[in-house]
């Protein structure tokens, strides 16, 4: 019966190791560059910006890392581990053979996966003595996730949330607020980044790179402040492993492993977290898994993307990463999946896209909102609408198997929940959502801009 419904683990079973996917890809990731010398980033630089020990996991190979137990005791006090759901509802509705499981990570005290990381960095931060952390945030997912790390590990947060969700989800940026946080709409004319675009443009949507860019110049302009970062680097990314590795442990509980792995993209850390301990196994011959990563067509890095060497921000703070990218210049459309509209794509993740392990599709809003409101009415659960872009993908899978009639095991991660989105819904519902595409000549523009700076490197 326990496969019929969730497959849920013993609190003693929450994993006691992170896992580290650079000591598996066969091959040294591309290293951050000096922007000016072109040369690798010695990683002691960013010790000014990051906890060292986050600075240490960033460049370690090990392939496990101990979880410290104070973390992990937190971990288990903010939920974990979380079921793995079989969606038998939404099966039986699409009429399909394939079996579709979903990891549970709305199921935080912030509604997303995004506290797995914020604990962990809220922490090391403690440990050395921070007083305040800076981050971005687009949906708000992660600004409320860092929020609360910071009220259990006494640290002030100071959060820049892109204006276009600052505007869209005025209930995350109170959730932040009850959490103790400040929250300042980015672009803001707090730094000389923000108040740069917004005299370009007063009414300016803001991006995720224009938002890092604001948090990395506060953290740079004031001491014993540190810069806090919700996704994209593997630090980041290794810390959400204990998703994947709980899903791994519930699966061979109920006998079972998935043929498909979905997860959503903005910068890649959900996704990561759910399919990287699965990608280990790939990396070592034992399986063959389709893992699909979802993106907005909007904001279309991995699907029309290049893989080349960029920013990680607007401002162009950062070292150049080598990425999928629209080009640090990109001007994400205001699409209510705040948490995806980044120009770039982690470094881990876009050498496994390039390399074929993992394969990138892309939807447009509507579509995304369509899937979202049938597994709400299958299921009862309201996804996020980042979440709800592996939602489709899960769907469009599971409607292929009914055509071929192959049995397969589909597992997406359920990776934040839209109770705080329900403006977005109300405009879908309403027939006010729009599609965004942008042009072939708009993403050439912004990707030779790139190279016209920094080069082809």
């Amino acid at each position: 019966m326990r496969s019929e419904v969730k497959v849920l683990l013993d609190v003693e079973q929450v994993p006691r190791h992170w896992y580290n996917i650079l000591a598996d890809l066969g091959k040294p990731l591309p290293p951050p560059l000096d922007p000016r010398e072109k040369a690798p980033v010695d990683p002691s630089r960013l010790e000014r910006i990051f906890p060292k020990e986050c600075v240490r996991q960033e460049v370690s190979t090990q392939r496990f890392v101990p979880i410290p137990e104070e973390i992990r005791e937190v971990y288990m006090r903010l939920g974990r581990p979380t079921p793995l759901q079989r969606a038998r509802r939404l099966e039986k509705f699409l009429g399909t053979p394939a079996k579709i499981y979903y990891k549970r990570e709305d199921l935080s005290p912030t509604g997303s996966h995004k506290v797995n990381t914020a604990v962990a960095q809220a922490y090391y931060a403690r440990e050395e003595g921070v007083e305040r952390l800076t981050t971005e945030t687009g949906a708000g997912q992660w600004g409320s996730a860092l929020s609360l790390a910071g009220a259990l590990f006494g640290i002030k947060i100071t959060v820049y949330m892109t204006r276009s969700s600052y505007l869209q989800k005025p209930y995350r940026k109170v959730l932040m607020e009850l959490y103790g946080a400040e929250v300042f709409p980015s672009p803001s004319d707090r730094t000389e980044v923000g108040r740069k675009y917004l005299a370009e443009d007063p009414n300016h949507p803001g991006s995720l790179g224009i938002a890092i860019s604001e948090a990395l110049e506060d953290c740079l302009t004031h001491e014993n402040v540190k810069y806090s970062l919700g996704s994209v680097l593997n630090f980041v990314l290794l810390h959400q492993t204990v998703i994947g590795l709980e899903a791994k442990a519930q699966f061979e509980a109920i006998g079972e492993y998935p043929d498909v792995l979905i997860g959503c993209v903005g910068g890649g850390s959900n996704f990561a977290g759910f399919t990287y301990p699965f990608i280990a196994d790939i990396l070592s011959g034992k399986d063959d898994i389709d893992v699909i990563a979802v993106e907005p067509k909007a904001v279309p890095t991995m699907t029309r993307g290049v893989y080349m060497y960029d920013y990680g921000d607007t401002g162009k703070l950062t070292p150049l990463l080598k990425m999928f990218t629209l080009g640090h210049v990109y001007r994400p459309p205001p699409i209510h999946a705040g948490g995806l509209r980044y120009h770039g794509v982690a470094p881990t993740l876009s050498a496994l896209v390039n390399e074929g392990v993992v394969r990138a599709v892309a939807y447009n809003q509507t579509e995304v909102f369509e899937a979202a409101r049938i597994f709400a009415a299958c299921e009862g659960y309201v996804p996020a609408p980042e979440t709800a872009h592996a939602v489709k993908a899960a769907i469009d899978m599971a409607l292929e198997c009914k055509k071929t009639g192959e049995k397969k095991v589909i597992a997406f991660n359920f990776s934040g929940h839209g109770l705080l989105d329900l403006t977005a819904y109300d405009e879908y519902l309403s027939g006010k959502l729009l599609n965004y595409h942008p042009t072939e000549d708009d993403i050439k523009r912004y990707i030779e801009s790139v190279r016209r700076e920094i080069g082809n490197l």
